[in-house]
């Protein structure tokens, strides 16, 4: 009946012009106690979730355990014991469900003392989510660039954001799922789009790690193949992101949305807070440089 703690970030993706590729970890976590037990699974719920989510084997870090003791090639336990406290909000782009599957894939991995590596456990996240945007920092932190190859494996790149980087995340009550928001985006684009937010990404790469000034990130901020498809489904969201930039303020919608992602400046944080509402929670993070973290209690 060994126990392992795994302490898991929310994340933002795409940030503006790096659909599903960018990822950046934020000071916001999730925390799992999994203990593998002889008897049934049993989950219980603290915090975002608690009284929505399934208790039992359709409990997302259940079923991310699951694949992974798969994937190791071990037997399935016969019961799992889940202790979630949970403080990523759920269906709102900040990466609870990568939150989730990471957690149980580490989980997994360290109850089994298994030798499955760091690109092991990225692939299966990556396989059990869709894409490794959100994946990616959950795991390594900081700021990543994913991607897949020619095989369709995953890869990314951990960068170390500028520490003048203060990322603001604005929530609202509403809430929007993945597979809603990609649904509404368009199969093809135009080549001067597609252009257009590549030279923006690597601006946007620059300006996090070396220049974080706020003209820089304003200019490469700006998004022409999602985030405008996307807006009919979070018309709220579309309209905070507009009246931020409008008054100089470096916004985008954080994954899928619908929360708002801005890049707090020292010239800019008096900026925000004027053009939310009272129906939109504030909070002011902090970039998570080291991503997930397991630990044994006996060895703490």
């Amino acid at each position: 009946m060994r126990t392992v703690d795994i302490r898991v970030p929310a994340t933002s993706a795409n940030l503006g012009p790096g659909f599903d590729a960018l990822g950046l970890a934020l000071s916001l976590h999730d925390e799992v106690e999994a203990t593998l037990t002889g008897e049934r699974v049993h989950v219980t719920v603290e915090g975002e979730g608690a009284g929505e989510v399934d208790l039992g084997e359709r409990h997302l870090v259940v079923k991310a355990m699951r694949a992974a003791f798969d994937r190791i090639g071990v037997p399935q336990p016969e019961g799992i014991r889940l202790r979630c406290r949970n403080r990523i909000p759920h269906a709102r782009g900040l990466g609870s469900s990568a939150a989730a599957v990471c957690a149980g894939i580490l989980a997994a991995r360290a109850l089994a003392e298994s030798e499955l590596t760091d690109d092991d456990v990225l692939a299966l996240a990556t396989e059990m989510e869709g894409h490794p945007d959100n994946v990616a920092p959950c795991l390594a932190g900081g700021l990543t660039v994913a991607w897949s190859d020619h095989t369709g494996a995953p890869h990314m790149v951990k960068l170390a954001p500028d520490q003048r980087i203060r990322p603001v995340v604005v929530i609202p009550s509403t809430r929007l799922s993945t597979e809603a928001a990609r649904g509404l985006l368009p199969k093809d684009v135009p080549h001067k789009d597609a252009s257009f937010n590549a030279g923006r990404a690597a601006l946007l790469i620059a300006a996090l790690t070396q220049r974080p000034e706020r003209g820089l990130l304003l200019a490469a901020t700006e998004d022409r193949l999602h985030q405008h498809y996307r807006a009919p489904a979070m018309r709220e969201s579309a309209s905070l992101v507009e009246r931020l930039r409008a008054v100089g303020v470096p916004a985008v919608v954080s994954g899928a949305g619908p929360t708002v992602l801005a890049f707090s400046t020292s010239d800019t944080q008096d900026l925000i807070a004027p053009e939310v509402g009272n129906d939109w929670h504030i909070q002011l993070m902090d970039v998570d440089p080291v991503g997930a973290n397991v630990q044994f209690p006996e060895t703490r």
